[in-house]
């Protein structure tokens, strides 16, 4: 027999997205935003879109307008517990998943919410299967080009806005700027770091998994 909701569902959705996944340096983030039905509006006027759209100081300014009002959740991996993980699960989409149902998870011990809308990132049976394991039920809607939506390009925001605020932490850290993306230029920073603390330091500040790590210890003095 089906169990009754005791309390009537909230009207509106969550959007989740997350930053960092083409960065070799600096974490994974995904964050997740419940938009309330009515709200559309609001988040128009204060210039939500999907954050490619908008420049970093932009993000980091809606990011904190954004926390004022709003349920959210922001789930930050590091580069150690990245790592980590990756090597446990194997896929990329599958650390995506635990991300993504995190996030829901979150929001959904706040918030009596009934659909989540997510990027398409892979099989969202893997989103559903980590929300289960919790006891945790929605209706999990996955499209590509999902910031088009509020609430995912709102979710957008404050997954880079934390992945920018600990790219920042981690370069303060090691005492050399950590370039964004993966690039000639994360190369030479990269190769600048491996020369001053040893290959281990990759680890610690980048996705090691990526193809940048082979191209940087090459580079670097044995």
């Amino acid at each position: 027999m089906e169990q009754t909701e005791l309390f009537t569902p909230e009207k509106g959705h969550i959007g989740t997205d997350e930053s960092g996944k083409g960065d070799y340096f600096g974490p994974l983030v995904v964050a997740g935003f419940f938009l309330p039905d009515g709200q559309s509006e609001v988040l128009t006027e204060l210039g939500v879109k999907d954050c490619k759209k908008l420049s970093d100081r932009r993000v980091l300014d809606l990011a904190a307008e954004l926390k004022k009002g709003y349920i959210f959740s922001v789930v930050a991996i590091g580069p150690e517990r990245y790592n980590d993980l990756y090597d446990r699960l194997g896929n990329l989409n599958r650390l995506l998943a635990w991300g993504h149902a995190r996030a829901i998870e979150n929001i959904l011990e706040k918030v009596n919410c009934q659909e989540a809308l997510t990027d398409q990132f892979g099989d969202e049976k893997f989103v559903s299967q980590a929300l289960l394991k919790k006891g945790k039920r929605i209706n999990l809607i996955q499209k590509t080009q999902a910031e088009t939506d509020l609430a995912v390009a709102a979710a957008s925001i404050l997954a880079r806005a934390e992945f920018l605020h600990r790219l920042k932490k981690l370069s303060l850290e090691v005492g050399l700027e950590l370039p964004k993306g993966a690039s000639p230029l994360v190369e030479e920073a990269g190769f600048q770091l491996v020369k001053k603390y040893g290959p281990d330091i990759l680890e610690r500040v980048a996705k090691y998994h990526f193809k940048t790590t082979e191209k940087i210890i090459k580079l670097a003095p044995s």
